[in-house]
């Protein structure tokens, strides 16, 4: 049976060749399977792990808590401010019930059942609290959310960027290469955490301005090779063909030297975001990143840092967490480049 990708979205051969050529590394292969589960569990983390049944029979009335937010009057109970459906009482002879999340609990909420924070591992916490109480696999689930957000968001900015300046440079040459040339250096040798401190110490730091921030300092990597590419391209034959029958420039570098220019884009993407993922762990273990209580690996390895001698599932769960993030990406980083390797 055909490969649907391969039958429907691949039209050109040499595409096709390298399609073919990145299926047969059965790891890459098996490393996007994981990954795509790991995005699923993570986009749709609010199925699995939550503090609200997804729906509930009470005292002969359907609810959606999961869906909609109901106030504590509605059940009669005006002790809290906001429900708590673990504390309602299902009357199984009035026919209550209620279907729950795999794992019951917010990434934001504590568990006050538990004696000490951070708490071991229970049947209730698979891998333990953290510091505030807060459970471990939840905060790592919703944490592979942000952490993806963040690293294909800046990945996409950095790119945009990275790649309009670099055709720029390498299509117009002369003094438009020069100024950007120029540019370049003054980017590259900007202290990059101090800006950051600086930044952070004016506004509060969320995920746009964390995405924007990174991309203003990581897209002379990719300038450099587009910048290249661009300057062997522009004499192309083909180029000079479609320049002396009137194509203006920007049908020349859309059309005729991007197309032939997508191999160190397609190829260092996977290890750009890469790059991302343990770029903001890095932020967020330093105090730089996202702000708390927002579920994140590098405030988990902060907390880590803290509290190893005493609770170790607080090392081994980001850990491994950021470590798999890794190397899935890696194997599919590798096998891409060895796809458009014309050498293979």
């Amino acid at each position: 049976m055909m490969d649907p990708i391969q039958k429907y979205l691949i039209k050109n051969e040499l595409t096709l060749k390298r399609y073919k050529r990145f299926k047969r590394d059965r790891v890459a292969v098996i490393s996007i399977w994981i990954m795509l589960a790991m995005f699923f569990f993570s986009f749709t983390a609010e199925l699995w792990a939550n503090n609200r049944p997804h729906i509930m029979h009470y005292h002969g009335k359907t609810y959606y808590p999961l869906f909609v937010d109901y106030y504590p009057t509605t059940f009669g109970r005006d002790d809290m401010m906001v429900m708590d459906y673990r504390a309602l009482e299902m009357d199984k002879s009035q026919g209550d019930w209620a279907v729950w999340p795999i794992i019951q609990w917010d990434p934001y909420e504590s568990n006050k059942a538990v004696d000490t924070y951070p708490s071991p591992p229970t049947a209730q916490n698979w891998i333990g609290t953290d510091e505030s109480g807060r459970d471990v696999m939840t905060r790592l689930l919703y944490g592979f959310r942000y952490t993806m957000i963040f690293a294909f968001g800046a990945w996409m900015v950095t790119y945009l960027i990275g790649i309009t300046i670099g055709a720029l440079m390498g299509y117009m040459g002369g003094k438009t290469d020069l100024i950007g040339q120029r540019v370049v250096e003054v980017v590259e040798s900007t202290p990059y955490l101090f800006v950051l401190i600086t930044i952070i110490a004016i506004f509060t730091p969320s995920l746009p301005l964390l995405i924007v921030f990174s991309a203003l300092f990581g897209w002379t990597g990719i300038s450099a090779y587009m910048r290249a590419l661009f300057l062997s391209l522009r004499k192309r034959e083909y180029v000079e063909a479609a320049r002396a029958i009137g194509a203006d420039h920007t049908r020349i570098i859309s059309k005729h030297i991007l197309p032939n220019a997508l191999t160190p884009i397609i190829t260092f993407a996977p290890f750009a975001i890469s790059a991302n993922v343990y770029s903001l762990s890095i932020l967020d273990y330093l105090g730089l990143g996202l702000r708390p209580p927002t579920p994140s690996w590098g405030e988990l390895m902060a907390q880590a840092q803290k509290w190893f001698t005493i609770a170790e599932w607080l090392v081994w769960g980001p850990l491994v967490a950021i470590v798999v993030t890794l190397i899935l990406l890696n194997n599919i980083g590798t096998a891409v480049r060895d796809a458009f390797d014309a050498k293979m």
